[in-house]
């Protein structure tokens, strides 16, 4: 596997903390006895910043993790705070947590997968039964650490103090929903550990990537962008991704939909231009593909798939564009459900490709259901990048962004301001604008992620999350695409 990229925070799986833990103790001489009081000490600090009136209680396991809160016990108790250390490992009732102030998961580490067995299963039942906030220590139990992956039940928590460096599974569904607010706690490895190469959070370095327009340079050098999709009735969904190009900096966007669609997207376009193809009762044929092949010989990049439909004819149409284009590709939405099950056809293409698909979309893309999808996120957005020869973008408050064979980049996320219509089209079309700037694929889908998510966050501050629409995330694209 390649190495993580500079603008990437590189966070853990956990066959990669057991070799920083490793190499810290045998290597470099670090006592395990040190790095487990430094590691009790934040998550005691952790845990009074959460606590409301009442005893603490500890759960504990056995091995490192338990260890771990013991040491936070004796920490809070000498601070005066009434402490109880119950051993979740035996016969376990949920009135012991009764009247809590607030209560520490210490049961299962890092290297935990699989199933919680009982009586640790009946000690995650309680924690989550009663009403105390909870601070998991390291990763909230029964979550799986490298993944995000849960089996059956597992703790959630208010707030998860997590060692020397955050894990995957903190950042991915379903185990982010469960982790909280994420605090990492410095433990005393020392630099140059082990490096980390299979996971980071895209950070705002990313936004270093952006090409900024020259003075001498002319809207072709910009960036020109195709937006093929459309169909009657679904003209909002290639209008918003064109009109996201042009605010992400493409200096040209064409628009090409059927010819019945084209006079309702003209009324929503000012500065780009629309071509209409041929059509059957408006939507795409296979005889549009031609057309296409033609715009894309000027273009930087092709967006294929917003408001396409699913019409026999224009999935028909869909894949021929795919297979046509000898330019940067995204495909997402209808697009996407044409290739269903023909993710290999992707290969076939020698320009690179992006795909955006959400859990469903992938599901029909990989022949398994949504819910599969949705609990093995990283597993199969990996997958899919394998049998296509693509970048893959799953997307999600924890969008995952995936190469064959590489590291994968994951966004923050952290806002609900994204969860309304027409966001995932906005993302296309800023994509879209950074494939035609010739930035890499992985990076394009990358920074366009973060940026995505930062022109939600900007657009909330004005309006609130839950009044933003998608051409607000559209207006606030110039705050996504500027580092702080």
């Amino acid at each position: 596997m390649s190495a993580l990229p500079d603008w990437v925070d590189p966070i853990y799986e956990a066959a990669e903390m057991r070799a920083a833990d490793a190499w810290a103790i045998e290597e470099q001489g670090v006592p395990e006895a040190d790095l487990m009081e430094r590691a009790g000490l934040g998550l005691a600090r952790v845990t009074a910043a959460v606590a409301e009136a009442g005893p603490v209680r500890i759960v504990v396991g056995k091995g490192n993790n338990g260890g771990d809160g013991r040491v936070a016990a004796r920490l809070l108790e000498e601070d005066g705070y009434e402490v109880e250390v119950l051993d979740g490992t035996q016969p376990f009732e949920r009135d012991r947590l009764e009247g809590s102030g607030v209560v520490v998961d210490a049961l299962l580490g890092t290297g935990f997968e699989g199933a919680p067995r009982e009586p640790v299963a009946s000690a995650i039942w309680a924690i989550n039964e009663q009403d105390a906030p909870v601070v998991a220590c390291d990763v909230p139990s029964g979550v799986n650490a490298s993944t995000g992956e849960i089996e059956a039940e597992a703790v959630r928590a208010a707030a998860t103090a997590t060692f020397h460096g955050s894990k995957v599974g903190l950042h991915v569904n379903p185990g982010k929903e469960h982790a909280g607010r994420v605090e990492v706690v410095e433990i005393g490895i020392p630099r140059g550990a082990p490096a980390v190469s299979a996971a980071g959070l895209i950070g705002e370095a990313v936004l270093d990537l952006y090409p900024r327009r020259s003075r001498s340079g002319s809207k072709f050098e910009s960036g020109v962008v195709v937006v093929v999709g459309g169909s009657m009735g679904l003209t909002g969904a290639p209008t918003m991704a064109a009109r996201s190009a042009a605010r992400a900096g493409a200096g040209y966007v064409q628009v090409a939909v059927p010819g019945p669609v084209q006079p309702a997207v003209d009324l929503r376009l000012l500065e780009q231009m629309s071509r209409g193809l041929p059509d059957d009762d408006g939507f795409h044929t296979p005889a549009g593909v031609p057309e296409v092949e033609e715009m894309a010989e000027r273009a930087g990049a092709v967006v294929l798939g917003p408001g396409l439909g699913r019409d026999e004819g224009a999935e028909e149409f869909a894949r021929g564009v795919a297979l046509a284009v000898e330019v940067p590709l995204l495909v997402d939405a209808d697009g996407l459900n044409a290739h269903a099950g023909r993710l290999e056809l992707f290969r076939e293409r020698e320009a690179i490709t992006v795909l955006t698909p959400h859990e469903a979309e992938l599901g029909r893309l990989l022949e398994v259901s949504t819910e599969e999808v949705a609990a093995h996120r990283l597993a199969h957005v990996r997958e899919a990048a394998e049998l296509s020869g693509a970048v893959v973008l799953l997307k999600g408050d924890d969008t995952i962004v995936a190469r064959p064979g590489g590291p994968v980049a994951i966004s923050p996320g952290g806002t609900p301001a994204l969860a309304t219509a027409g966001t995932g089209d906005v993302l296309s079309g800023l994509i879209g604008a950074l494939l035609a700037k010739r930035l890499d694929a992985f990076e394009a889908a990358a920074l366009g992620t973060l940026a995505h998510v930062l022109a939600a966050r900007a657009a909330a501050e004005r309006l609130r999350p839950d009044h933003v629409m998608a051409g607000d995330v559209i207006d606030a694209l110039p705050d996504g695409l500027t580092r702080r």
